[in-house]
């Protein structure tokens, strides 16, 4: 916003300008009042468009469907996906990521990546090794682990290991194999219904 100009050639205001009748300004007031007030929420209507037009290209709500991602993952849960971030940088191991269903592409399915392309993986009993060594998985609590093996392979280039935190019901690459990258096409980012489970998926 520009300052004032608080020069020596400034024309003061005269007395009949600085007092205005109070009767014109009170039939002035209201219609400058009401048009303020259009005015605002015009631009608060506008903001918010705007704003929820470009959440909603970036983000896209799912419905959780199926308990193979308890304890975190509830049956119900409603959360937002990433669609974009697999543009701008590579998948993690650790990532629950959404993809379609490899033997039924019309499906889609939620999961956690376990090991990314070129990875050596094997399962013994349960445990999980990647690259020879024994992961840690603090999102797969007692109750739900299993004691399944799987043998050793080396993940294809552009190829997801995936599986379900609940180890004991989850049906994924233990089943249907690795995920090619081109199947996936979402990141689980937040969950924000119900209240009680709302929250970043970790």
């Amino acid at each position: 916003m520009d300052e004032p100009n608080h020069n020596e050639t400034e024309i003061p205001l005269t007395i009949q300008e600085a007092h205005v009748p109070v009767e014109a300004s009170q039939q002035q007031r209201p219609h400058e009042s009401n048009r303020g007030a259009v005015s605002l929420f015009m631009r608060d209507l506008l903001f918010s468009a705007v704003f929820v037009m470009v959440f909603m290209s970036l983000y896209q709500p799912v419905v959780v469907e199926g308990t193979s991602m308890l304890p975190r993952l509830e049956n119900d849960d409603r959360l937002f996906i990433n669609k974009f971030i697999y543009r701008f940088e590579d998948i993690h191991r650790g990532d629950v990521v959404v993809f379609r269903y490899p033997p039924d592409p019309s499906k889609s399915y939620i999961k956690r990546v376990i090991a990314l392309p070129g990875d050596k993986l094997w399962i013994d009993q349960g445990q999980v090794f990647v690259n020879g060594k024994p992961i840690r998985e603090s999102y797969v609590p007692p109750q739900y682990r299993d004691f399944k093996s799987y043998p050793e392979i080396t993940l294809p280039a552009h190829e997801y290991f995936v599986l379900g935190d609940h180890r004991n019901i989850a049906s994924d690459s233990r089943d249907f194999g690795p995920v090619g990258r081109s199947f996936i096409y979402g990141k689980a980012v937040l969950i924000y219904w119900p209240a009680r489970d709302a929250g970043v998926v970790h």
